[in-house]
């Protein structure tokens, strides 16, 4: 097997995590088998950078001393917002010779800037999406995929989610045993699948300035399976249905039936990923009610279904 040059760009700015995270993977799958990565880091100038957690990282090389690499990662971080146009310049030329391209977290926005995700459906962290729809209309823009894959491109949710992607291009290259052995080293999930979704209903919704209405978020996350109808709730929070659900969409930026329907995708997911409940008693105590119901939101949100989740994406437990 031919070797791959896994390249990571560095520029001032960058997150760490987005450089550590992924490289880590490939250098772990190295070790597993001598011979299949070569792991590179360039900065445009070929001097030291400065990360967000002020870390200073070491690259090998310079931009415009690097062959075309088979594997170009470029990470996230503030100085991918406003990227160096030098960076984006060599993006440009060098990012389509790439047998894969992959950006983690707002490098997606490097990607963009360089012209490369015109066209194509693309993701990055969930706090930027909105972002990068605005200032690149040309691209695509999932906001909820861990990562996503549209040709030779890659593109990955923030942070961590690059580990998952990285985890992906090595179990396409060596399989699964070889991306399971890294995990396992790696302690991490094997991988989640691309779509899973990239936060929790909690993070996505805003808290609400009222009492009741808080009361009513905590009371949805604590009972998912009690009954959470749009009536039901405004009994509760002592309003009437139609002003409570719009006293809910305006103070948590989601109507109350899709917050319940995201709080109640988490919690079953949080069974299947850590739990060996069955699919019956999960789906009852997620409030679905049936399997079926379940099956049916899972695929909606997720594109798999409870029984493949869990197997793609609960932990093992050998050590």
């Amino acid at each position: 097997m031919a070797q791959r040059t896994v390249l990571a760009v560095l520029f001032d700015g960058v997150q760490s995590l987005d450089v550590t995270g992924p490289v880590e993977v490939f250098a772990g799958a190295e070790l597993l088998s001598p011979g299949t990565y070569r792991i590179r880091t360039a900065s445009p100038d070929g001097a030291p950078v400065r990360t967000t957690s002020g870390l200073t990282l070491v690259p090998d090389e310079s931009l415009d001393g690097v062959s075309d690499p088979h594997t170009l990662l470029v990470p996230g971080g503030p100085g991918s917002l406003d990227p160096d146009p030098r960076l984006v310049d060599w993006v440009r030329e060098h990012g389509p010779r790439a047998v894969r391209l992959v950006s983690v977290c707002t490098g997606a926005a490097v990607l963009a800037a360089a012209g490369l995700l015109d066209g194509r459906r693309a993701t990055t962290h969930w706090a930027h999406c909105d972002r990068l729809a605005r200032e690149h209309p040309a691209v695509e823009i999932d906001p909820d995929p861990v990562y996503v894959r549209d040709g030779h491109i890659a593109t990955s949710a923030g942070v961590t989610a690059g580990i998952d992607l990285a985890l992906a291009l090595v179990e396409e290259d060596l399989g699964r045993d070889a991306a399971l052995a890294i995990a396992r080293h790696l302690v991490v999930f094997l991988r989640r699948p691309g779509n899973q979704a990239q936060f929790s209903a909690l993070l996505e919704a805003q808290i609400a300035h009222r009492e009741p209405l808080r009361d009513v978020q905590r009371f949805i996350t604590e009972r998912p399976d009690a009954d959470l109808t749009v009536e039901a709730l405004a009994a509760r929070a002592r309003l009437s249905p139609r002003h409570f659900a719009r006293a809910f969409r305006d103070e948590t930026g989601m109507t109350p039936g899709r917050y319940v329907d995201r709080v109640r995708l988490e919690h079953a997911r949080r069974l299947l990923e850590d739990t060996t409940d069955g699919i019956e008693e999960i789906s009852r105590t997620s409030g679905y009610g049936t399997p079926e119901a379940m099956r049916r939101a899972f695929v909606k949100a997720l594109g798999t279904p409870p029984a493949e989740y869990r197997r793609r994406f609960r932990p093992a437990t050998t050590p």
